[in-house]
């Protein structure tokens, strides 16, 4: 039956940085107490009339510039994202037009941080069951939209960019295999209260700042230590691995200890963990995309590395991908 194999990475980071210094001017925060607490010195922050799908189209074409393609060759896009360009259309579909392509299938999903992982596995078994050649994954997040700047425990995490890979069938294997899992019962800790047919806009939900992202960020730090290390070890289990085969791991970047946790937790050198988010902050879904795609242009990853993905994020979402890096 063959496989699905990653050709090409890329990714899209907008111009505008926000350092800790300039939060000190705009909240009640210091450069020390950031880093202390989630390791992040600054963050993206798309400019006014760029979206989600201005940053994914650039993160995709930089992914086919890598995989050696144009995008008139793909054959499907799955784009992960919380923060669309608008309820509908897609940011796929609009990403699909500003690529220049037309009648191929394109959709996003909504899996939070954990989009990128989850949309792997789709892109896998969509292209593996349907015959398509080639597929794109992308991330997008303007988490700038949804961020309250009078909020200093979510302002201080929260930054923008876009991330992508490109899919070929293949004789090989590489999208090894997936382990993905939810639970509804945790969405009161991360959600956006405001905006969909629950609670449509109104002068209400502008006045309570329901529009922005919220989070119970104590409660969530156990939950994402435990949902993450479990990922990565029923991943380990289910085909027969020790912790030692694992050349690197990408997590995602949503709090440095949370990352150092996971890397307790597996017992798991931290140097094996591949860590960006002083740079970039939480970008959602996009993190681990970006992430994937510097370590690969570094150098950091050889052909027949094994490489596993893992995240958590909103609903809650967990879940990890087994990667055998096939360039």
């Amino acid at each position: 039956m063959g496989g699905i194999v990653i050709s090409g990475t890329g990714s899209f980071l907008p111009g505008q940085v926000i350092t800790n210094s300039d939060l000190e001017m705009m909240v009640d925060t210091t450069d020390e107490w950031i880093t202390t607490r989630t390791g992040i010195k600054e963050r993206r922050i798309c400019p006014r009339g760029m979206a989600s799908s201005d940053m994914g189209t650039e993160a995709s074409k930089d992914a086919c510039k890598d995989a050696g393609i144009s995008p008139s060759e793909l054959e499907l896009i799955i784009c992960s994202t919380i923060t669309p360009d608008n309820s509908f259309p897609s940011t796929a579909c609009l990403m699909e037009s500003k690529l220049g392509i037309k009648n191929i299938p394109v959709f996003d999903i909504s899996a939070a941080c954990s989009g990128f992982i989850f949309g792997l596995e789709i892109a896998k078994g969509l292209m593996l069951g349907g015959g398509y050649k080639t597929g794109l994954v992308v991330a997008s997040e303007c988490m700038s939209r949804v961020t309250d700047y009078t909020d200093r425990s979510i302002c201080v995490l929260l930054g923008d960019g876009s991330g992508a890979a490109v899919l070929k069938q293949s004789g090989e294997d590489g999208i090894m295999g997936s382990y993905l899992s939810a639970d509804g019962g945790y969405g009161d800790l991360l959600n956006l209260p405001a905006g969909g047919s629950a609670n449509p806009a109104s002068f209400d939900t502008v006045e309570k700042r329901m529009h922005f992202m919220k989070m119970e960020g104590a409660s969530l730090f156990k939950v994402a230590i435990r949902a993450m290390s479990d990922s990565v070890n029923k991943l380990i289990d289910r085909f027969n691995l020790r912790k030692e085969d694992i050349a690197l791991v990408i997590p995602h970047q949503a709090n440095l200890r949370i990352i150092n946790g996971v890397a307790k937790d597996l017992n798991m050198p931290a140097d094996r963990f591949y860590v960006n988010i002083e740079k970039y902050g939480n970008m959602s879904a996009a993190c681990i995309p970006i992430a994937l795609d510097e370590a690969s242009k570094k150098g950091l990853i050889k052909k027949g590395d094994l490489i596993v993905t893992v995240a958590f994020g909103g609903g809650l979402t967990w879940g990890a991908n087994l990667i055998r890096w096939t360039r």
